[in-house]
């Protein structure tokens, strides 16, 4: 956990105004300015950003015409994305913030933050990005290839022939993508910028999947199966096909040539150190993952602490279910292996895990009121991550819902492999994805009249991975396992988790760990499947810092809570505490701090 003297020292390096907690709750008049300024700033960054704009759910009106394109991932499109960054970073600097009121202060504080973290990365000029900064545009969790088809599938909606006349623009557009894509691949494999081989091979098998015909591709399936049902008459199930095999086709054809030229050079160092500028690179994406100024050295000593609690915490309870022998990690592993907690690796076995982390989703949501002042109107669900994705997908993440509701907040499981989900460790994951995690936040501050739209659709991984961590121990804390100890286990066991991810990616990106003995340490310590620790090491290969957050988060969370229950005693309150935490929204940690250190000072 952070120490007090840390709390203290990050709140007191903020410049937020006012001595009282932001009353983010009720509505409160913005100062003009600062509104006008953040309105320009969000509609320039959402025209740069079609996809966006279909994410939030803006493709309409005024921006009606986003919705038939995708972002210019040429080089002349991110000069432009990096100007623009540059000049709302100007902006912002020169705006006059002495005389703002707290709310104002934190929105703005905290897009000032957003914007100069955004231009430590840009500073570098190479790379993509997937949940966070990465060094490379093309990877198994980077690049159009990757992301594409299944926004196309599930986000593009079509309602009408102007819908689906969109969505085939967007098939060239995709086309564009590709090229663009594979142009960035040449340009930082010059500078020596490439992934490694593993990384590589990975890539290679994702994008060799979608060289498939035509009638087989989720993305011509797609329109065809959604025109049908809306009674458009378009033949655009045709047209589509037309667009992949004769543009989409060799585009991607084009990407496995130059990732297959790459490879027969790629060393099979996973660590972005070995770059020129790799050990400048990874303080920039610790600093905008974190949202904390803490050194390598520092967050692997912190996982390495914190892997020593956890382990202690579960050897007795480990012991209580008759796995008395072997290391901590060799029993949990044992327990995942156990036949009575697996899935069938069978279509219907999938089909049973999603109904299952539904309806544990349906039995904690009549315990939230208690905790929780606000609860967010949207629906959420889970669903299985397509199968054309999975080799390269996380395990599980959440995909927020539109500003409109008009589809639901969304919790993927990569049920590649079902070994890597025993039954007692999915409800955590659940909570974690879902209630009261990142769908209840999410959704609440998308809810936030309060918020300026810059601010809802902003995100910090230290704020939202730490909340959903936090939420974890919340879910326990609720009861959720009080009869049924393996659930409790796996609780921890995601705790333990998130530790070992504080070593291995300081491991891997400062300390020159090899691939191998990154998933060695996961199977040791944690006890994880080799192939989901394999999985998991490779995603950190390409998102570093990224893996640090949610340990990082979730101590702010659970220490400043313990931190005001302390001060306040008898006046502290949970809803309160909730309240004040997630009432302005994701902040960087170092702000989250001065809001708790606000809530502590005036409680009421």
């Amino acid at each position: 956990m952070l120490n007090r003297r840390e709390l203290l020292q990050s709140a007191a390096a903020l410049a937020v105004a006012g001595s009282a907690l932001p009353v983010f709750a009720a509505e409160t008049a913005p100062d003009p300015a600062l509104a006008a300024l953040f309105d320009k700033m969000f509609q320039d960054s959402l025209r740069l950003s079609p996809e966006r704009a279909t994410l939030l759910g803006l493709d309409k009106g005024a921006n009606a015409d986003l919705k038939s394109k995708l972002a210019d991932r040429s080089s002349a499109g991110r000069a432009a994305a990096k100007a623009l960054n540059a000049s709302q970073l100007a902006a912002l600097k020169s705006f006059e913030a002495g005389k703002l009121g707290p709310v104002d202060r934190v929105n703005y504080d905290t897009v000032l933050y957003l914007r100069d973290s955004a231009a430590a990365i840009d500073a570098f000029d190479f790379g993509g990005s997937a949940f966070g900064p990465s060094p490379y545009g093309v990877s198994q969790l980077t690049g159009a290839y990757q992301s594409v088809p299944d926004f196309l599938d599930t986000k593009h909606s079509i309602a009408t022939a102007e819908d689906a006349d969109a969505y085939l623009s967007r098939l060239d557009a995709f086309t564009r993508q590709l090229d663009d894509d594979t142009e960035q691949m040449r340009h930082d494999a010059a500078i020596g910028v490439v992934a490694p081989d593993f990384i590589l091979d990975l890539t290679l098998k994702q994008l060799e999947a979608q060289q498939v015909p035509a009638e087989q591709s989720l993305l011509v399936k797609s329109i065809g199966r959604r025109a049908a049902e809306k009674g458009l008459d378009g033949g655009y199930e045709a047209k589509a096909a037309a667009i992949f095999t004769g543009k989409i086709t060799p585009a991607v054809a084009r990407q496995i040539e130059e990732a297959k030229r790459l490879r027969a050079q790629a060393v099979h160092d996973a660590g972005v150190s070995r770059f020129k500028s790799g050990e400048a690179y990874y303080a920039a994406c610790l600093r905008a993952n974190t949202t904390l100024s803490k050194t390598p050295e520092e967050i692997h000593r912190f996982g390495l602490d914190q892997v020593k609690e956890l382990t202690a915490r579960l050897d007795p309870l480990l012991k209580a279910q008759g796995l008395t022998t072997g290391t901590v990690g060799e029993r949990l592993a044992a327990l995942s292996k156990d036949p009575r907690y697996l899935f069938p690796d069978t279509d219907a076995g999938k089909a049973e895990i999603i109904a299952f982390c539904n309806m544990r989703l349906d039995a904690i949501r009549p315990r939230l009121p208690a905790l929780f002042k606000r609860l967010p109107d949207y629906t959420f669900e889970v669903r299985r991550v397509p199968p054309a994705t999975e080799p390269g997908a996380a395990l599980a993440f959440s995909q927020a819902p539109p500003l409109d509701g008009s589809r639901p907040g969304l919790v993927y499981f990569n049920l590649k492999n079902v070994a890597d989900w025993p039954k007692f460790t999915l409800e955590t994951t659940v909570f974690h994805e879902g209630l009261p995690g990142h769908q209840l936040e999410v959704g609440l501050a998308l809810s936030n009249k309060n918020l300026p739209l810059i601010r809802k659709s902003g995100s910090f991984s230290g704020y939202g991975e730490g909340w959903a961590l936090y939420a974890e121990q919340l879910a326990d804390e609720m009861g959720m396992y009080d009869d049924n100890p393996l659930g409790r286990i796996g609780y921890l066991k995601a705790q333990l988790f998130r530790a070992a991810r504080c070593v291995i990616d300081t491991g891997l990106h400062h300390f020159g760990w090899s691939r191998e003995k990154a998933i060695a340490y996961f199977v040791e310590v944690e006890g994880h499947p080799e192939g989901g620790a394999a999985s998991e090491v490779e995603r950190y290969t390409v998102q570093p810092g990224q893996a640090c957050s949610y340990k990082l988060g979730h101590a702010v969370f659970a220490g400043g809570r313990e931190k005001a229950r302390k001060a306040l005693g008898s006046r502290f309150s949970m809803q309160d505490y909730h309240e004040a935490v997630l009432s302005s929204g994701r902040v960087p940690l170092e702000i989250l701090q001065k809001l708790i250190d606000g809530y502590i000072r005036h409680p009421a």
